[in-house]
């Protein structure tokens, strides 16, 4: 069984009485460890497909199967479970809360979980070493860089041992320096901890740090090329 395996998914949203359809009959499998960017221009389906992989939506047809467990028909609490262990999101605005620390915006994922305080400091700080931002742990996004922040971000992605890092836009706010090193990261992540990265992302000089690129047009793969 593979990893990721989708199948024959559509996704239906009602505009009024105009039905949109963001997905139609999408299928793709992604395997443990692999590094997948996602491409395609507005409107073509990538961040609903995005938003189904994160169990953050249910595709209106079709099956979603992780790790053997049909995620299509899971409840809203089991897709809950699903987000907060297997699943780290890394978003373009860093989506940090702002009158917190990094180490307990890094906590944050921790506390659904019931985690002893101590041990839910020590696993945060760990995260943060792994980013190389364990320095910067006190401060308050605030008095962060904008690398600095997603850092921050990632580190929070990881912290409850993810399988899967979800990034939508992930360098989206950063200048060029920044995003190759935020980039370079997440390479280290795939190739040392075997999570599986997945990359939402119009730059295909960020597409290029992936092993695989899947595009989307109108609602469907139009190509998946991996490379060698």
């Amino acid at each position: 069984m593979a990893f990721i395996e989708i199948t024959e998914i559509s996704k239906i949203y009602l505009m009024g009485d105009v039905e949109v359809n963001a997905l139609k009959k999408v299928s793709a499998v992604i395997e443990k460890g692999e590094f997948v960017a996602i491409m395609g221009p507005s409107g073509s389906g990538k961040s609903t497909f995005m938003n189904i992989l994160g169990c953050l939506d249910k595709p209106t047809v079709g099956q979603y199967m992780l790790e053997s467990t049909d995620v299509s028909k899971l409840s809203r609490d089991e897709l809950a479970e699903i987000r907060n262990k297997k699943i780290g999101f890394v978003f373009q605005t860093f989506n940090l809360l702002p009158r917190t620390s990094a180490i307990e915006n890094v906590e944050l994922p921790m506390l659904y979980n019931g985690l002893p305080a101590k041990e839910r400091n020590e696993k945060a700080i760990s995260a943060l070493r792994m980013v190389g931002i364990e320095n910067r742990m006190h401060h308050l996004p605030s008095q962060l860089s904008g690398g600095q922040q997603q850092r921050v971000a990632i580190a929070r992605a990881i912290v409850n041992n993810a399988s899967i890092i979800l990034a939508d836009e992930p360098t989206g706010n950063l200048d060029t320096k920044t995003s190759a090193e935020i980039m370079e990261l997440f390479v280290r992540l795939n190739s040392e901890s075997e999570i599986t990265v997945i990359i939402v992302t119009h730059e295909s000089d960020i597409a290029g740090y992936s092993k695989r690129i899947i595009r989307f047009l109108d609602g469907t793969i139009v190509s998946d090329e991996h490379k060698s």
